[in-house]
Order: C-alpha cells, then sequence, then structure tokens
C-alpha cells in the first residue's frame, strides 16, 4: 500500500461478486463496447470501464454511491485504489 487508508483496509477482505463479467455494465446497457480497462466496485460489485475509456464510469459510479474503493478487473492485475485518499493499494 502506498499510503494509509481504512477503506482500503476494510476493503482487503471483501469479495464482490461482479455485475457483469463480459464487460462494463454501464456501457453494455448502452449498447457500446468502448471500455479499455474494467475496474470493480469493491463494496458492491459494479464493474465499470477505467478513465481511460470514453465513459469513465467507474469514477461516475463512485461519484453516484459514494463507494470508495475499487479494484483491476483486469486478468493478472491485483492493485486496489480508494477515490476518497487518492491511495494505491
Amino acid at each position: 500500500m502506498s499510503g494509509s487508508c481504512a477503506h482500503l483496509r476494510e476493503a482487503a477482505d471483501r469479495v464482490p461478486e461482479p455485475g457483469r463479467e463480459d464487460g462494463c455494465e454501464d456501457c453494455l446497457a448502452a449498447g457500446q463496447h468502448v471500455w479499455a480497462h474494467l475496474r470493480i466496485c469493491m463494496q458492491c460489485g459494479h464493474v465499470g470501464c477505467c478513465d481511460s475509456s470514453p465513459n469513465k464510469h467507474a469514477t461516475a459510479h463512485f461519484h453516484q454511491v459514494a463507494h470508495p474503493v475499487i479494484r483491476s478487473f483486469e486478468p493478472g492485475e491485483s492493485w486496489t485504489w480508494c477515490y476518497v485518499d487518492e491511495v494505491l493499494g
């Protein structure tokens, strides 16, 4: 972890059930397939696209519901990010 963050510590033991496993939930609902990378919300399992994607649905999800921690949903990646404290874990 690159800093101190209670949100990351709380999310460390969670294994959320993904809302979708085949792509960004919001892009797919809109009939789009435009994401670059996927992120999963560690609180509710929402799968959204990253900030390199046109729609930035993972960050939009944070702003809508204030779930602070996401994890990469890409194969071979295991990092987490706290939007509140801006800490990478």
